[in-house]
Formats: C-alpha cells, sequence, structure tokens
C-alpha cells in the first residue's frame, strides 16, 4: 500500500483556497500511484478558526466543496481534516476527520479530546465526539483520530480492540522547546513520536500521523509527520516546520506477521477492560 503524506499549511479561514491545494495535492498522489493521501487537522479551514468555525462548518451530504472532494475519491483514498455540522443535528460543529473512498463516505471520526488550555480555546467552539470506532477501508481495516485524541492512550485500544491494522491521526500540533540533541526538532515532537513507536508497537499496526506546518495566531506548527510498522519500527518521517509531500510504501502483511510474533491481539481481553471500567466509572460517581 503506497500512503502518501501531504504536510501543508493551509490557509486560515479560506476554504476554497484550501480546496484548490487539496485537489492539487490528489492529483499528484493520484500520479505517483498512491492508494491513499492523508491531510492534517482541520486542512479545509486553518486550525485558530474561533468564532468562524460555526461559519465554515460543512454539511457532507449538502457541502460542494465534499462533492468534488468525493468525485476526487474515486481515484485514491482520501484523510482530512474540516469542521463538521452534523446532517441530522444542525447547529453544534465538531472537528472532524473524514475518509473518502470510492466515491463514498467510509468513515468521519469528531474529535472527542478538545484541548482548552494554553493556546487552545477547542472546547469553546466545537462540540466534543462520542466515540472511537473502526472501520473496513477495504485494504485494511481502520481508526481515524484528531490530533490530541492521539495522546489519550485508551483511544487508540479502542482502534485496537476493534481489530484495527492501521490507525491515522491528523494533526495540528505546535512545536515547543527546542530539543537540542535532535535538532531542529522540538520536545513536543518527541512525545508524538513516543506514542507513535508505542501504539504501533502494542497494536502490531500500521501507525501513520500527518502534522501541519505553518504559522497562525502566533503558533508554529511543528510538521515531523511519520509512519511507524507494526513492529514498532519508524518507517518514514517527514521534516519539521517544511510544507512536504511524500509517498511511503506500507507492507500490509507485516501486519499479520506482527500479530504472529506478538500475540497482544490473539491474548487481548476487551470484556475486561469493559467491566474494569465500568466498575471504575461507577465508584467514581457515588454519592
Amino acid at each position: 500500500m503506497k500512503i502518501a503524506l501531504a504536510q501543508i499549511s493551509p490557509v486560515l479561514g479560506d476554504p476554497e483556497r484550501n480546496l484548490k491545494l487539496h485537489l492539487d495535492y490528489i492529483r499528484k498522489a493520484v500520479s505517483r500511484k498512491a492508494d491513499l493521501v492523508v491531510f492534517p487537522e482541520l486542512s479545509l479551514t486553518g486550525y485558530t478558526l474561533k468564532d468562524l468555525a460555526a461559519e465554515l462548518a460543512l454539511n457532507p451530504r449538502k457541502s460542494p466543496a465534499f462533492k468534488k472532494l468525493l468525485e476526487a475519491s474515486r481515484s485514491i483514498d482520501l484523510v482530512f481534516g474540516f469542521v463538521e455540522e452534523a446532517a441530522d443535528d444542525p447547529g453544534p460543529v465538531y472537528n472532524a476527520a473524514a475518509y473518502l473512498s470510492r466515491g463514498r463516505i467510509l468513515h468521519i471520526h469528531r474529535k472527542v479530546f478538545l484541548p482548552t488550555s494554553g493556546m487552545f480555546e477547542e472546547g469553546r467552539f466545537f462540540a466534543a465526539g462520542r466515540q472511537f470506532r473502526p472501520f473496513d477501508a477495504g485494504k485494511v481495516k481502520t481508526g481515524l483520530l484528531v490530533c490530541r485524541d492521539f495522546l489519550h492512550y485508551g483511544s487508540s485500544y479502542c482502534h485496537f480492540a476493534g481489530g484495527a491494522g492501521l490507525i491515522i491521526t491528523i494533526s495540528a500540533a505546535p512545536g515547543r522547546g527546542v530539543d537540542e540533541p535532535r535538532s531542529p526538532g522540538f520536545q513536543t515532537s518527541r512525545m508524538w513520536e513516543l506514542m507513535g513507536e508505542a501504539v504501533s508497537f502494542f497494536s502490531s499496526a500500521v501507525v501513520v500521523y500527518c502534522n501541519r506546518v505553518g504559522y497562525e495566531d502566533g503558533a508554529v506548527f511543528a510538521g515531523g509527520s511519520f509512519i511507524y510498522s507494526p513492529f514498532g519500527k519508524k518507517i518514514a518521517q517527514l521534516p519539521y516546520l517544511d510544507e512536504k509531500f511524500e509517498v511511503i510504501e506500507v507492507d500490509l502483511q507485516e501486519i499479520g506477521r506482527a500479530r504472529k510474533s506478538w500475540p497482544f491481539r490473539r491474548d487481548e481481553r476487551p470484556e475486561v477492560i469493559w467491566q474494569s471500567l465500568e466498575k471504575i466509572i461507577r465508584e467514581n460517581h457515588e454519592d
């Protein structure tokens, strides 16, 4: 499977220009014979939207932009970020990731963990998603996450327990703290890479992380997108800070080989986790 990472710098508040950017990269990915192209979090709108979030929200069933992307997905699978207004519940808007394939919406994931501290204000403008659910993407069962979701290890566990062999995170993570021995990286970049290594190994899954670059509202976005193999080996790393497009070949057969070598999937007992969590939640909410 060939996966294209589009580490771009979206234009804040300009969905038409960003749509054109997406379509340009999609054509480039198709010309490179990629099977899937992945864009960052909120790639259609930019990140620091604040009050613009509701104004730029898209109904996937009615949006002209979605119609163009659905048409493009007849040639290649797409993952991108957008602000979603649910077709069946107008009003709340979500920080969402979409997976399109063969002219259809296979899955939309709504970001569950909305950071609201420091420079982050997502909880003021977005409603929170309520589930993690892997889905059949044809070649491999797949799970989607949006940025902070990835740093809560229970999120990836849900995809692992559901049988996902490919876990994709789209992100708009800023870079903070200079990591001198790994210059020009950031201390925060190491955090994402550690999670990528751990999740890929213990889930025996391919982990794809696509982060954006560029500047918005005083923040610098770090880039450093990566892919880890099911054996926990980093097989691709894009540069920090710079826009970059790269196509990486991933061997999906490694998922089966990894799960035979390390029987984490075979021995998993999600019902025990569920029962334990149910008890913990009940005890923590007793009066």
